[in-house]
């Protein structure tokens, strides 16, 4: 169940959201929905992949396991990465549509949510929300800037892949991992850029793509898929601790 509500500092002085993670909070995904916006962050230590939602539309997703609900990068109650995607990042909360909220960033031009009924909401454990007096504490902060990730993300994704799909960048990939002698990975329906194609493109293009930001984005998907070894590498030794 859940109990959506705006977040405030007076009914929600006293909340605390604790930080741990694991498959109680809904980490145990082996891919986590992202955006451009994060893909300097992520390329460091996560491949970065395409799929197809089911309107046929292409998102960005960041593999995060190889076996249904595995997460290689959990650690007993941590999350081992120096960067957590913000879908997960943004723990219990979401965005909704400013209603004259007090106590929340008013640079924020939306309305921060909390669902009350997450497990990890509560008032013995964790960061606090709210300052003494009603300020935001740096949690909270943190937290908006998650959001604001978020926010601006949809509309970057959606520009991000028509710019794709206009220069016929994007295509299937024939995703097999091998773990050892034994047990190999295939995924199906993933895509990624066309690094024949991209190299291709002529001096027009790639000048387009970067007054736009979308080339460093390219650059970055591109690099994001050696990070496919470090899965490998954490899945054996998750398995041999």
């Amino acid at each position: 169940m859940v109990d959506i509500v705006a977040l405030n500092n007076i009914d929600h002085h006293d909340l605390k959201v604790c930080g741990d993670r694991g498959a109680v909070f809904g980490d145990n995904v082996n891919q986590a929905l992202v955006f451009p916006n994060e893909f300097r962050e992520l390329q460091r230590e996560y491949p970065i992949l395409f799929r197809k939602d089911q309107n046929n539309e292409y998102l960005a997703v960041a593999l995060l396991g190889l076996d249904k609900d595995e997460n290689v990068f959990l650690r007993g109650s941590s999350w081992d990465a120096r960067y957590i995607p913000a879908v997960h990042a943004r723990g219990p909360f979401s965005i909704g549509v400013r209603s004259g909220v007090e106590g929340v960033d008013a640079n924020f031009d939306a309305e921060v949510n909390i669902d009350l009924d997450n497990p990890s909401v509560g008032r013995e454990k964790g960061y606090q929300l709210f300052q003494p007096h009603g300020g935001q504490s740096p949690y909270l902060e943190y937290i908006v800037g998650v959001l604001s990730i978020l926010k601006d993300g949809i509309s970057l994704s959606k520009a991000f892949f028509s710019a794709l799909e206009k220069l016929d960048l994007i295509e299937p990939v024939t995703f097999e991992v091998k773990i050892d002698e034994t047990r190999q990975y295939s995924i199906p329906g993933i895509y990624s850029i066309s690094g024949e194609k991209f190299e291709r493109l002529g001096a027009e293009a790639l000048a387009d793509l970067h007054s736009s930001g979308i080339l460093a984005y390219c650059y970055w998907v591109l690099a994001s898929l050696n990070n496919v070894s470090l899965i490998v590498e954490r899945k054996r030794v998750g398995q041999s601790a």
